[in-house]
């Protein structure tokens, strides 16, 4: 699913032609993606409402009212834009929102993997406050991340894309900065030195810097708002490379299901 470039690619288009406008009107086609919310209270909160800021946080998009924030969680097909006309038939738009002084924001989701919420200042408190830190964040260091680690005998791997632990980061980027960084992405976390946990802080840095620069990465379904692909998938030195040779080394990269149920592609000469 998109990760924390691909959403902030989302937000840095739509936000400027968001923010001070009010929506007039607001038409969803599915229910099955709404998450604590019915369709007549996220229908009648948006309608009329002033939206005051829009931003990021972990793998979501928020856009805030003085009634309520929006939430919206891609999944692995959604995409968010402002258009100047509503989405045509066939668009896969799940949730439309008419704008004063004309346009559309338009939630498109082919395959409804995505999720939609509406929370009032308190719902929006608890709910970002059961995520981890955002590795983005200026004041999230070195020595932050090597607690977060340390407090776990889970995969590195593992404990980097858990969103209470440390908020954005999925599979491909998890598994970019361990290689990167030189780190096994099966060893324990709390294993690992404090020498690598530098080096992963500052390799996660730079290639979450770098992915939302290239806006993002386009490996299957992603596309930004516009439709455009990505181009960070072109930097990729192990996700989704498993039998190709290292690009470091030229051993053949290894994968495997057993971290967290998913691909896991590393290389175990460099990555000792």
């Amino acid at each position: 699913m998109p990760e924390l470039p691909e959403v902030e690619t989302f937000v840095r288009a739509v936000r400027p032609r968001l923010v001070g406008r009010r929506f007039l009107s607001a038409r969803l086609s599915h229910d099955d993606v709404l998450r604590g919310v019915t369709r007549r209270s996220l229908l009648a909160g948006l309608r009329g409402a002033r939206v005051v800021d829009v931003f990021r946080r972990a793998k979501h998009a928020a856009i805030v009212t003085a009634r309520g924030t929006l939430v919206i969680q891609p999944g692995m097909t959604g995409s968010l834009t402002v258009r100047g006309r509503p989405a045509a038939a066939g668009e896969y738009a799940v949730l439309q929102v008419r704008l004063d002084r004309g346009g559309q924001l338009v939630y498109r989701d082919p395959r409804r993997l995505g999720t939609l919420l509406w929370l009032d200042a308190p719902g929006w408190e608890a709910y970002t406050g059961g995520l981890g830190p955002e590795p983005l964040d200026p004041g999230f260091s070195a020595s932050g991340l090597g607690s977060i680690l340390a407090g776990s005998r889970a995969a590195v791997k593992k404990v980097m894309m858990d969103q209470h632990a440390l908020a954005g980061v999925g599979n491909i980027y998890a598994q970019e900065a361990l290689f990167a960084a030189g780190i096994d992405p099966s060893k324990p976390a709390r294993d690992v030195a404090p020498a690598g946990v530098r080096r992963l802080h500052r390799q996660l840095v730079r290639i979450l810097r770098a992915a939302i620069a290239a806006e993002g990465s386009t490996v299957r379904d992603y596309r930004t708002g516009s439709g455009a692909r990505g181009r960070f998938q072109f930097e990729l030195k192990v996700y989704d490379r498993e039998g190709e040779p290292c690009v470091l080394c030229g051993t053949l990269l290894s994968g495997t299901h057993a971290i967290d149920g998913r691909i896991t592609v590393f290389c175990h000469r460099c990555q000792t």
